[in-house]
């Protein structure tokens, strides 16, 4: 079976999950992040040796005050559910974003989290959080001003919060829309794109080896 080497997931419908639910809104979040952890899970069976999840985009700051405080929450939470977990699973975990929008102590707990598990080469969960593809490009465009040296795709990419990451193979959105939301715009110029119905709190295992063969079906010529 020819396999990815790098899946994106935007994990979209949390809210509206919730919603259909009779749930309190942040609810959904909740819901989303235990199938986030189950996902964790599938790549790493499935031998996919890169994933990234768009988990809170810049635009995200502009909800209310309490979504903010309870996804922040939320996040502190999944860092010490992940802290167990990329031990279990054996995976290295890298986020990718404006760290700086985050608490000392946040941002102190993602740095001692991807330095524990750097020795997991596996498997990498890519984490975006407070990531927005056009804030990555300016951000990567400004450094490149401030060598001033002539830039080529390869160096170029050295500059973005992704660094080192493989461009997705596919990228994955649920809940029906079809757009990308400022994720990825350098990173998925080639990359198949595969929508769902479903809401991110339904996703199932099931549906991820669907995934996996639909992404077997398609032929990826990269304008060849």
């Amino acid at each position: 079976m020819n396999k990815p080497h790098c899946l994106g997931f935007i994990m979209d419908g949390n809210r509206r999950w919730a919603k259909e639910q009779a749930l309190p809104t942040l609810e959904g979040h909740r819901k989303g992040m235990e199938v986030f952890i189950e996902a964790v899970k599938w790549l790493r069976e499935e031998k996919i040796p890169n994933g990234i999840f768009y988990a809170f985009s810049t635009e995200n700051w502009n909800r209310s005050d309490k979504e903010i405080s309870y996804l922040i929450d939320l996040f502190a939470e999944l860092l010490s559910v992940l802290s167990k977990k990329v031990d279990e699973e054996k995976v290295r975990l890298k986020i990718v974003g404006d760290k700086s929008s985050f608490s000392e102590d946040l941002q102190r707990q993602m740095s001692d989290l991807e330095e524990r598990s750097a020795k997991y080469i596996d498997t990498t969960i890519w984490v975006a959080l407070s990531y927005g593809g056009r804030a990555e490009l300016l951000k990567a465009i400004n450094k490149a001003v401030k060598i001033g040296e002539v830039v080529t795709e390869e160096s170029f990419e050295k500059l973005l919060w992704t660094a080192g990451m493989p461009d997705p193979d596919m990228i994955i959105r649920t809940s029906g829309e079809q757009r990308l939301s400022n994720f990825l715009p350098w990173q998925s110029v080639y990359s198949e794109f595969y929508f769902i119905e479903k809401h991110w709190p339904t996703l199932t295992a099931d549906d991820f080896k669907d995934i996996l063969a639909q992404y077997e079906k398609r032929e990826r010529r990269k304008g060849i």
